[in-house]
């Protein structure tokens, strides 16, 4: 049984430290990204909950997944960031 505690442990605050080195800065609630990984690197399954419940930005319900055009499609020729990108 213990084992598996160690386990969770360790996934939870290796999910947690990867969620947050993917998440852009700018998404990023109440400290910089960079404070975020040092708490949950040093203080682990404590700092991987306080970055899930207090620094991790919230989603959008209504995106369907989608979380740059918060859910609603837009053709190539209106798509801005399509056409910057031409």
């Amino acid at each position: 049984m213990r084992i598996w505690f160690t386990i969770f442990i360790l996934g939870f605050t290796l999910f947690s430290f990867f969620d947050c080195a993917r998440t852009e800065q700018e998404q990023v609630r109440r400290m910089p990204k960079w404070a975020w990984l040092l708490i949950i690197l040093f203080f682990e399954f404590i700092g991987a909950l306080a970055w899930q419940f207090a620094g991790k930005p919230k989603r959008n319900p209504g995106s369907g997944g989608n979380r740059r055009g918060g859910g609603k499609i837009l053709p190539p020729d209106d798509d801005p960031d399509f056409l910057r990108k031409i």
